[in-house]
Formats: structure tokens, C-alpha cells, sequence
């Protein structure tokens, strides 16, 4: 079955956005305050794995800790992502880090001039 016009442009859109949360996991990206911010939506926030809430500056501290590295980075696993409407994609996930494992949850939304950007992000510790 061949995919049609919507299914492809549906499947770029989710493309991006994953390429997008995965560039958030690069340590060498997080090292970066700008380039942490670059991927960020002007309207982001956060709960974290740890029930905190974060913002758009705030997440810098986590980001910037050195906690995910290229010796010991976070592995990600069952990657999965839906359009919720044009420019608006959903994607859920499942991160190991440290021996901690969290279900993951993250908005993406495209921006005109910006390209695509998070806007919202949950993680819930799991033991799964």
C-alpha cells in the first residue's frame, strides 16, 4: 500500500519532532544553554520526573548538570509519535538513565520562523 500526500507529511512532522527530542538528549547539546533554548518553545514548561515544574530558564539547571554524558547517555526506547493537528505532534517514550526509568511525554509544535520547538514535556517515574 503506498502512502498517501497526508500520511507522508503526517510521518515528516513526527520525523522532526523526534529529531528534535532526541537532539534534547545529546549531551553535547545540553551542555549548551543556547542550544537548549533553541529547541525550546517560548511558552514551555515541565513536570518532571521528580514532580517539579520547570520552566523555560529553570530547565537550564537540569539540562546544564552533566547528569546525561556521552560516557553514560540516556537510552531511549519505544519511540512512538502522533500528529494531533498540523504542526502539533505528540510523541511518547521510555528513558533510562542513572538506573532510573521514566515514561516520557512531550508536545512539539512548529513554528513559522523557528522550525520546531517543545512546548510541553512529563515524566513519570515508572519500574517498568
Amino acid at each position: 500500500m503506498e502512502a498517501t500526500t497526508d500520511d507522508a507529511d503526517a510521518r515528516q512532522q513526527i520525523r522532526a519532532a523526534i529529531d528534535g527530542e532526541l537532539r534534547l538528549l545529546d549531551p553535547e547539546v545540553r551542555a549548551s544553554d543556547a542550544r537548549v533554548t533553541a529547541l525550546l518553545d517560548p511558552e514551555f514548561f515541565e513536570f518532571g520526573a521528580s514532580g517539579r515544574r520547570w520552566g523555560r530558564e529553570t530547565v537550564l539547571e537540569a539540562t546544564g548538570s552533566g547528569g546525561i554524558t556521552a560516557e553514560d547517555p540516556a537510552v531511549v526506547t519505544e519511540m512512538a509519535g502522533t500528529l494531533l493537528a498540523p504542526g502539533v505532534v505528540h510523541l511518547t517514550y521510555h528513558s533510562a538513565d542513572h538506573g532510573r526509568r521514566v515514561r516520557r511525554s512531550s508536545v512539539w509544535r512548529r513554528h513559522p520562523e523557528a522550525g520546531w520547538r517543545l512546548y510541553f514535556h512529563q515524566g513519570t517515574p515508572t519500574e517498568e
